[in-house]
């Protein structure tokens, strides 16, 4: 396996979020501006938006015209797909979202398969049909959420050996710090209900071990938390591979700060990783001059 360059691939839930203005987007910045604007930031982006309906072709071209060549949108297979039965690489839905999201060429993926609590162990021949009959041409990674998968056993085993044969990325979910938080406020209470509190299991099956990190609002609580990722990410771009981790919080308007505090720190460790760009919001307020007081 030739290694990659040394690159640490990080980046949020989404990338319009209006409580962003002034600091990761200039303000008053159109959606096309906003998403040029976190690319030239962030190396990815979670495209969740493709789990509940496919953009229109035009939306999907445009995207492609304001990404970078080497960004990553890691778009979800529609839910119709992961959620609405038996896992069926003929359904409609698929053909439809890799025609539709073609446009993006290099840019796609890995695409996420997210499935539901209800596949289990006993699901594992479905899903290796399933992953035999996708396109070949893309990387994909999948996040499980039943328990069964995380007994470190033979059923979880089978798992990895059949992902790791294919090439395809096991998604690592960490909810520690969100379900460690004492908050009381809608954001987070809404976050603990829709997020799985599932053990953390740290791997690599590919070249881009993926994680999610679900944060809380608790800044040391996060931080407690991400201490032994700083240690894994060195550990992987040390071997070769590039990492991407996802950074939430519960109304992710610290998403983008937390990324970047992360990237900072995973920095001193691995100084050969190129500095994070500015952000654009930020660069702008400091260019603008002050008005000066009355007196």
């Amino acid at each position: 396996m030739t290694a990659l360059p040394l690159r640490f691939i990080t980046g949020c839930p989404l990338w319009s979020e209006p409580a962003w203005g002034g600091q990761l987007y200039t303000r008053g910045s159109d959606a096309d501006a906003r998403l040029a604007q976190y690319s030239r930031v962030f190396g990815a982006v979670e495209g969740n938006t493709t789990f509940y309906s496919l953009p229109s072709a035009a939306r999907v071209a445009r995207w492609a015209e304001l990404l970078s060549e080497d960004f990553h949108f890691c778009a979800k297979l529609p839910r119709e797909v992961s959620h609405g039965g038996r896992l069926d690489a003929s359904h409609p839905a698929l053909k439809e979202f890799f025609s539709r999201m073609a446009p993006l060429e290099q840019r796609l993926g890995p695409i996420w398969l997210q499935l539901p609590e209800r596949v289990a162990p006993d699901a594992l021949g479905m899903l290796a049909d399933f992953l035999a009959g996708l396109p070949a041409d893309y990387q994909y990674a999948v996040e499980v959420r039943h328990p069964g998968f995380f007994r470190k056993d033979d059923a979880e085993r089978q798992l990895n050996r059949l992902l790791h044969g294919r090439g395809v990325e096991r998604i690592s979910f960490d909810s520690r710090a969100l379900f460690a938080s004492t908050a009381t406020d809608a954001s987070t209470l809404e976050a603990k209900q829709r997020k799985p509190r599932l053990p953390v299991h740290a791997i690599a099956l590919s070249q881009r071990p993926s994680v999610r990190f679900i944060g809380g609002m608790d800044r040391d609580a996060n931080w407690q938390a991400l201490a032994p990722w700083l240690d894994k990410c060195a550990q992987w771009l040390q071997a070769g591979y590039q990492p991407m981790l996802f950074m939430h919080t519960p109304d992710n308007q610290m998403a983008p700060q937390l990324a970047r505090d992360f990237y900072h720190a995973l920095r001193e460790r691995v100084p050969a990783l190129v500095p994070m760009p500015a952000w654009p919001g930020e660069r702008e307020a400091a260019q603008t001059p002050q008005q000066a007081g009355l007196f």
